[in-house]
This record gives structure tokens, C-alpha cells and sequence, in this order.
């Protein structure tokens, strides 16, 4: 089937049907009527694939934001004209299910000491020389008050190389536990079923947060931290701290993990065609340039770059 962009008019009608029968207040004459729409054109059809490969990527949202949207399919319809054309209506779209249910909007990211948007990097020294970098969409607290030096990992991923100006013990937290360096360069990185510490020069010490015990872990070593315990003990992988410097190193890593990676740098969605998902790549992208990163797939694979909006990118067979 076809993925050629759609026209706006199209596309603003998808958002309406999309959002009307999410509600689960549509009559079964509505249903007919979306059935009617849906088969009057091939593009009515690919409007509506393209509108749930979308959906896919910001989750289905839930609870009184996402009924306030949803009150009824004309007053949609209405309501996404007024932002402009169809097009922005589709960003609109997208922009309110991630608000509804986005992580970077809790009030820990907020109310952080320092923190960085989507696609940002930064490098801060400590007063002790610490050198700290932040990830893209990362926050962190910094306490330098009391008898330790202190360090909360909110959201995100740091890069910590510590500095030795002051005697007090230094402490990087995250919900899941502490690390305690031991003269020493290392990452940390929130996942999804814990935290992630990379040690890229000397040692650093991680306790679990229920565990009274610490283990050490070695230059080159990484491991996967969750509140009750340690996973298992692997190796760095080559380039581990590349993004540091504005840069993502892979070596034979699927298309499909790749795209995932520098998702976290751009907004709005970026896809990837199933059909050509399991290809294989090797290389450095820039972080602070995710379009030429996209670009510079182009003529190493059998892939085009298809762009319904800024906001909306699809990397499809050739």
C-alpha cells in the first residue's frame, strides 16, 4: 500500500473521525458514516493508517484531558480548523495526547534544579570542578548544602567525571538507588525498569535502594539497577558516551533501534516502514542535526526520507 502524503483536507477530516470515535460516545450512525468516508478514496484509507502509525508512537491517552477533546466529531472538526491548516492539527493532535500522559511533565522535571528540553545537550562544572552533562530531556537536582555533595537523577541520562575539590562524599540518587564514585567517570541513565550505570573510568559503588549492600563496579563494566537489586554485570558498549560530544555511535544496530535513538533528540514522530525496520547500520550521527543524521541514511540504504509535516517523519523503502 501507498504511504504518500495525504492532503491537509484529508488528514483534518482523520483527525476528527479519530478523535470522535476514540470517545466511545459515537451512535452507530456514526459509524456508518465513518465506514462510508473511509471507503469513498484510497487516500481517506492511508489518511487514517498514517493517523494510527501516529497514534502508536504517542499512546492511547485516558481520563478527563483526553474527554475534554473529544465532546463531538463536528465540534472537532471545528476546533482543528481554527489552529490553521490540517497539518497543524495534526501536530495539535499529537501535542495533546503527549501532554496528557508525558513523563517530562511531571513536577519532579519541572521543579528541577537544572534540565534540558528534547534535542538538548549541556555541560556544567560543579563547584568542586565536577563536570556533569545532561542528555537530551533530563533533570536533575543538585545539592552541594550539606555533609555530602549530591546529585538526583529525576529523568534522562547524565555523564559524570567527578571533580576533587571538596572532601565530602559524592552521591548520584535516582529513585532506585545511590551510586557512590570512587574517583571516577560514569553514566547514568533512567530507563524504563530501572537505572543504568556505565562506568567508563575507575569505580563506582551502586546500592540498591532495599538493599543495605553496595557493589563495586569496574572501569568498563555496566549494569541495570532497580530498587530491589543489581541485574547482571556486562560490558560498555563502544561509544557509550559519544552523545557527550553531540554524537550517537552504532555498530550493526537494527534501523529500527537506530530511529529510536534519535527520537529522543527530535519531536513529534519518527518512524520506520516494517518493511525495511530490520536493516542493519554502522556509523556516527550527529545529535544536534537529526535531519542530516536522517539524510545520511539515504544513500547507504535502500531507504527514502518522507516527510508529512516537520513534526511527522517516516524513513519508507526506496
Amino acid at each position: 500500500m501507498s504511504n504518500a502524503p495525504v492532503s491537509s483536507r484529508v488528514l483534518e477530516a482523520a483527525i476528527a473521525w479519530k478523535l470522535s470515535l476514540d470517545s466511545g460516545s459515537g451512535t452507530p450512525d456514526d459509524r456508518s458514516e465513518f465506514m462510508r468516508w473511509h471507503a469513498a478514496s484510497e487516500e481517506h484509507a492511508r489518511a487514517w493508517r498514517q493517523l494510527g502509525a501516529m497514534d502508536q508512537r504517542v499512546g492511547a491517552a485516558a481520563g478527563p484531558a483526553r474527554q475534554a477533546l473529544v465532546q463531538s466529531r463536528v465540534g472537532l472538526r471545528r476546533r482543528i480548523g481554527k489552529v490553521g491548516s490540517g497539518l497543524a492539527g495534526m501536530f495539535l493532535l499529537g501535542s495533546l495526547l503527549a501532554w496528557v500522559g508525558a513523563p517530562s511533565l511531571a513536577p519532579s522535571y519541572w521543579l528541577a534544579d537544572q534540565r534540558t528540553a528534547t534535542g538538548e545537550l549541556r555541560t556544567l562544572r560543579l563547584e568542586d570542578g565536577t563536570l556533569l552533562s545532561l542528555n537530551s530531556h533530563t533533570a536533575v537536582d543538585i545539592d552541594y548544602a550539606g555533609e555530602q555533595r549530591s546529585i538526583v537523577l529525576h529523568q534522562g541520562e547524565i555523564s559524570v567525571q567527578t571533580g576533587h575539590q571538596d572532601p565530602r562524599p559524592l552521591l548520584v540518587s535516582t529513585d532506585d538507588g545511590r551510586l557512590r564514585p570512587l574517583g571516577t567517570r560514569f553514566l547514568v541513565r533512567r530507563e524504563a525498569k530501572g537505572t543504568r550505570l556505565e562506568v567508563l573510568q575507575a569505580s563506582v559503588a551502586a546500592m540498591p535502594l532495599n538493599s543495605g549492600d553496595e557493589q563495586v563496579l569496574r572501569e568498563g563494566q555496566q549494569v541495570l539497577m532497580n530498587a530491589n537489586g543489581l541485574g547482571r554485570v556486562s560490558a560498555v558498549d563502544a561509544g557509550a558516551d559519544a552523545w557527550t560530544r553531540g554524537m550517537l555511535v552504532v555498530d550493526n544496530v537494527r534501523l529500527a533501534d537506530l530511529l529510536a535513538a534519535l527520537g529522543q533528540y527530535r519531536s513529534g514522530y519518527l518512524g520506520v516502514d516494517a518493511k525495511v525496520a530490520d536493516l542493519r547500520v554502522t556509523g556516527s550521527f550527529p545529535l544536534t542535526d537529526t535531519d542530516l543524521a536522517l539524510a545520511s541514511l539515504v544513500p547507504v540504504l535502500p531507504v527514502k526520507i518522507q516527510r508529512l509535516t516537520q513534526w511527522w517523519v517516516t524513513v519508507v523503502p526506496k
